[in-house]
């Protein structure tokens, strides 16, 4: 939509909801149109745009008649908007039902739901005050989607509309097109599951999302309905867990730490090692998680069997080395930023302006900075917003007719509202959101107990109505971390701020090393724990994953008062430093989540969805790793002297594997 647009349909909507009697077709193209063109047919076809786009934006427009007239005559033929027509219903929380509520609303890392958890919260916090609350230091999960193909999947299933992607299927190994009606999505196992009909087959299926190949294109044209009482929780829950099996892998003498542990000696199993190798026995479930795992290790591993995982295992390694050894795109950096963001279109500025007028009406008189964070955008877009509010109102109205903001002296005070005092109901995105955010928060006993969750889910349902019915098609992985009594210490020390003693597992550097450290704050990502704490061994802040902590108790001194935690909510699990290598990175468009993940300073878009993006790593020595772990949607560009040790450790590592 263009400005006018947008523009128009602000007006148009300001017209329908202020009038009881309805406003004739004429009346609305002389007055809120301004259309003096004459031509009736092409009027038809944009007021009938315009009618259609204001119900996507929760709008419904009656069509009222005169007593025994047909609607088919435009001369009695009425339009309104009801005052209360698909208004968010007012939702009265309290302190710790709001704490719950900020938790759910930043539990998606970076995804569009990450997005439509952040607007829906502000739609609540636009009906009236959030109580002064804060993240409690100990709980901050966080859920990580599977990449882009988990978006295009979760905007498919919410428009209703089929897809297409190429997928490597578990039985064969084979590469196939699949044509899915995709009904849900849910986590299991810690893999992404997509559930829905598969149109080749005419049955119910599931597909892991890693095993996704391609992008996933949606037919747009088409559309499908699904079961009404589709439970993608339940269908999950049917899911069998894979057997425990046992993997033969030869290991490099003195290296892979972690791996050691949970292995055992094999000894002469499926024949000898070769010399400085020994062979080990591994139990595990999933060939495709193990084989990303020891892709990762390169020449220091090498899967002897089953066969099917070695396969898989020479696969990633081999997709990696192709992709390494690819031509080198052309591109060009956009300015320098952290993230990658959607481009803002007019259709997200008069959802925010929406939003924007009943926050005012709630929160007068706030810094207009103050007001474009919180709806994050620039102080210029909310200006730009500002002036189109004030511009529109009742047509041909009296200046009292229209939207009266004033921000003179940078703080924004709203006195005539016209009737826009109340948000729009919750989309289907935001609730889903929000409800299975919450549903997901079930995992952790800290949260779930006290009844705070149990009350803002019910209260959330009643005002979502029908499209909180459909929360049942997303459902989040469990979040509650393995090591409960480590997790419990942590937590304790945060809250008493006491300084820990660390025996520290560290995969990059293949060692343990003891070191006193204060720690700050906890978070996760699906059921992987961190936290973020002072490391008096280096002297700054780091992270370190509880699943790696070897050791850990009280050392008896307090953490000092100058110590905090790093700015921001989530945490980041990168930080750069200024002496840090920049690499330039290629990314495919179903690895281009990674330069999110790594907080990439720019990036330059290639014309098949895929990014260039550089990214500094303060340790150079295991980007091989990184690129064999992603198996082909990864690569580096520069330093050539980088790009060329990684082609050459990808070869060893191919080599093991007879090529």
């Amino acid at each position: 939509m263009s400005v006018s647009r947008t523009e128009r349909l602000l007006n148009l909507l300001i017209a329908l909801l202020n009038t009881r009697y309805g406003l004739r077709r004429s009346e609305l193209r002389e007055k809120v149109y301004h259309d003096q063109s004459g031509n009736d047919v092409a009027f038809g076809r944009m007021f009938e745009r315009d009618k259609n786009d204001l119900r996507q934006f929760g709008f419904e427009v009656e069509t009222l008649t005169d007593m025994g007239w047909s609607e088919d005559d435009p001369a009695t033929t009425r339009y309104r908007i009801g005052k209360e027509s698909n208004r968010l219903p007012d939702v009265q929380l309290g302190p710790e039902e709001w704490t719950v509520l900020l938790l759910a609303s930043q539990l998606w890392e970076r995804a569009a739901l990450g997005t439509s958890a952040q607007s829906a919260l502000r739609k609540l916090k636009a009906s009236g005050r959030m109580a002064d609350v804060g993240l409690p230091a100990g709980v901050q999960p966080r859920i990580k989607p599977a990449g882009q193909a988990f978006d295009d999947l979760v905007a498919a299933m919410h428009s209703r509309h089929p897809v297409t992607f190429a997928y490597l299927a578990g039985t064969t190994g084979k590469e196939e097109l699949r044509t899915v009606e995709p009904w849900g999505l849910g986590s299991r196992f810690g893999q992404w599951y997509l559930m829905g009909h598969d149109r080749a087959r005419n049955a119910t299926r599931h597909f892991r999302l890693s095993r996704i190949t391609s992008a996933v294109t949606t037919l747009d044209k088409e559309l499908y309905t699904p079961p009404a009482d589709f439970n993608v929780r339940q269908e999950l829950a049917r899911l069998p867990e894979l057997p425990l099996r046992t993997a033969i892998v030869d290991v490099r003498e003195g290296r892979l730490l972690a791996l050691r542990r949970r292995s055992s000696e094999a000894g002469n199993a499926d024949g000898a090692p070769v010399a400085g190798y020994e062979r080990l026995a591994l139990q595990f479930r999933d060939p495709e998680s193990l084989a990303e795992e020891l892709a990762s290790y390169g020449p220091d591993a090498r899967a002897v069997s089953p066969a099917g995982l070695a396969k898989a295992v020479r696969r990633r390694l081999r997709a990696a080395a192709d992709f390494s050894a690819a031509p080198a795109p052309s591109y060009r950096f956009s300015e320098a930023r952290a993230r990658s963001v959607r481009k803002r279109t007019s259709e997200d500025q008069l959802k925010r302006m929406l939003q924007l007028v009943p926050f005012l009406v709630h929160n007068q008189g706030l810094h207009i900075q103050d007001v474009a964070d919180h709806f994050g955008v620039s102080r210029k877009e909310l200006e730009d917003d500002l002036q189109i509010l004030i511009c529109s109102g009742l047509p041909e109205g009296y200046p009292d007719d229209l939207l009266d903001i004033q921000w003179d002296d940078d703080h924004v005070y709203i006195t005539q509202d016209l009737d826009l005092t109340k948000p729009v109901r919750f989309t289907v995105e935001e609730a889903c959101a929000l409800l299975t955010g919450l549903e997901t928060l079930n995992g952790l006993p800290e949260v779930a107990e006290g009844g705070a969750l149990e009350s803002v889910t019910l209260k959330l349902l009643a005002a979502a109505g029908e499209e909180g019915l459909r929360a049942a098609s997303l459902a989040g992985p469990e979040v509650a971390p393995a090591d409960a009594a480590t997790h419990a210490a942590v937590r304790q020390a945060i809250e008493s701020r006491s300084q820990l003693r660390l025996a520290y597992l560290s995969p990059q550097r293949d060692a343990v090393s003891e070191r006193d450290v204060d720690p700050l704050r906890l978070y996760s990502l699906d059921n992987t724990w961190y936290f973020e704490a002072y490391c008096h061994a280096v002297g700054g802040l780091r992270n370190f994953r509880l699943d790696r902590v070897q050791e850990l108790y009280p050392n008896g001194a307090p953490i000092p008062a100058g110590i905090t935690p790093a700015e921001g909510v989530p945490a980041k699990l990168f930080t750069a430093n200024d002496d840090d290598t920049t690499v330039t990175v290629q990314l495919t468009r179903q690895g281009r989540g990674l330069a999110d993940d790594y907080y990439a300073e720019r990036t330059a878009e290639l014309p098949d969805g895929g990014l260039v993006a550089d990214i500094r790593f303060g340790n150079t020595a295991w980007l091989p790793m990184f690129v064999a772990q992603h198996g082909g949607s990864a690569r580096i560009l520069a330093p050539a002297e980088l790009a060329e040790a990684a082609r050459s450790w990808l070869a060893a590592s191919l080599a093991m594997y007879g090529g």
